[in-house]
């Protein structure tokens, strides 16, 4: 069975979908040092509201993907969806930070069905190599929410308070609720009664640990991605708190680095059509490994500054949005029939490492920026390391290769 091709209204509701994740993130991150307050509560506690959202992020995929192969992407989505946006309206009335880490942590279980399906959905409409340049245009256009969302929830916390936040993020809910129901359609060529047999999910999932271009992709991805959590962990406090900038200043200069995904997302699907993948990778690699040496190397000399930071971190987002498209496209590509369980566990593996790497920086985090940066060069450098073991020839034939 063909799926149907995809009309562009079908693209920008994967976009909604997958945009979520960031939304649901960096919306708030400018009321973080706010929340110590109202709560009464210190930083690492704080740091925990957005550290259990990954959490919860990475164990929903491992049930949602599993299931839209069984019984097709849509119903999956509004089920999650639907969760996402109750939980919304909660966090709202949240009475101390203990139950806010709680609905932060079912918020996460419903909001992951976006991004992980939506990847699934692009992966069940392209073919692979098409794959990595839609999605590489999808985080382009993706990006605008973490663009933006500081920026709004700055002016949103500062004129109404942090509760604000939460009221957008539940309009925005309903917002892709009702999107789905009208305007997408389902894209599962052809659903698998066997996805969600616990025997068959374990070997499947067995099957990809032990491919190595899987493997590689994936660990490449999840560590580069776990220096952009550090500092979505650690930059509030450090900008507003021991820098001084105030919180609507914060959401601009969160602006800028992620002008830099969005350089590295455009200049990912631009060499697309002319190089490799795994040439792609390396050279976001390259970037990443020298963005992330260059921010320690001034703070370990004492340099400690707005410019010190945003700048080299411009550059390590410009990285991510070059390695990330076509390193999950990859980890894709070798498992047509059963996209959804690959996408699940991608994103799972990413997003624990990334969940548990964001609480180190948050446990060792003192006042100064010492532990975002060595939070952000550190994985940098680990997923440089990795990026030697993709070799071109464990890659598969992206020009040759085609969906199920």
């Amino acid at each position: 069975m063909t799926p149907t091709p995809p009309s562009s209204r079908t693209i920008v509701i994967i976009t909604l979908l997958v945009a979520l994740g960031p939304l649901a993130t960096d919306l708030y991150l400018p009321a973080l040092p706010i929340l110590t307050e109202a709560f009464h509560t210190n930083s690492s506690k704080v740091q925990l509201t957005l550290s259990i959202y990954f959490i919860g992020f990475a164990v929903g995929q491992l049930i949602y993907g599993p299931l839209s192969d069984r019984f097709g992407r849509k119903p999956v989505m509004l089920g999650g969806m639907l969760l996402f946006v109750v939980c919304s309206g909660a966090a709202v009335y949240a009475g101390s930070i203990e139950s806010l880490i709680a609905i932060r942590l079912l918020q996460a279980l419903g909001g992951c069905v976006g991004p992980v399906l939506g990847r699934a959905m692009v992966r069940d409409l392209y073919t692979p190599a098409e794959a990595g340049r839609v999605l590489s245009h999808i985080a382009s256009a993706m990006a605008l929410a973490p663009a933006f969302a500081p920026i709004i929830g700055g002016y949103l916390t500062v004129l109404f308070g942090w509760e604000a936040n939460f009221w957008l993020l539940l309009g925005y809910g309903l917002l892709v609720l009702t999107a789905l129901v009208f305007g997408i359609p389902e894209t599962v060529p052809q659903k698998n009664p066997r996805a969600t047999n616990i025997r068959q999910l374990l070997a499947n999932y067995l099957t990809l640990a032990r491919h190595p271009v899987w493997r590689r992709n994936t660990l490449i991805c999840s560590f580069i991605f776990a220096g952009l959590f550090a500092f979505l962990s650690g930059s509030s406090f450090v900008l507003i708190d021991y820098l001084g900038v105030s919180e609507q200043g914060y959401g601009f200069l969160f602006a800028l680095v992620v002008a830099g995904f969005i350089t590295g997302s455009q200049i990912s699907a631009r060499l697309s059509r002319r190089t490799s993948a795994p040439t792609i990778i390396r050279y976001g690699c390259w970037v990443g490994l020298l963005a992330g040496l260059a921010m320690l190397g001034l703070s370990l000399s004492g340099v400690h500054s707005v410019a010190a930071l945003v700048g080299p971190q411009f550059f390590y987002m410009m990285a991510v949005g070059m390695v990330m498209p076509h390193t999950l496209a990859g980890a894709l590509a070798p498992f047509p029939h059963m996209a959804g369980t690959v996408s699940a566990l991608f994103g799972t593996v990413q997003m624990l490492i990334a969940a548990l790497h964001g609480g180190l920086v948050g446990h060792f985090h003192t006042g100064t920026p010492t532990a975002m940066v060595i939070g952000i060069a550190f994985p940098g450098l680990m997923a440089f390391v990795l990026m030697w073991g993709l070799r071109r020839k464990e890659q598969p034939d992206h020009k040759h290769a085609h969906g199920s």
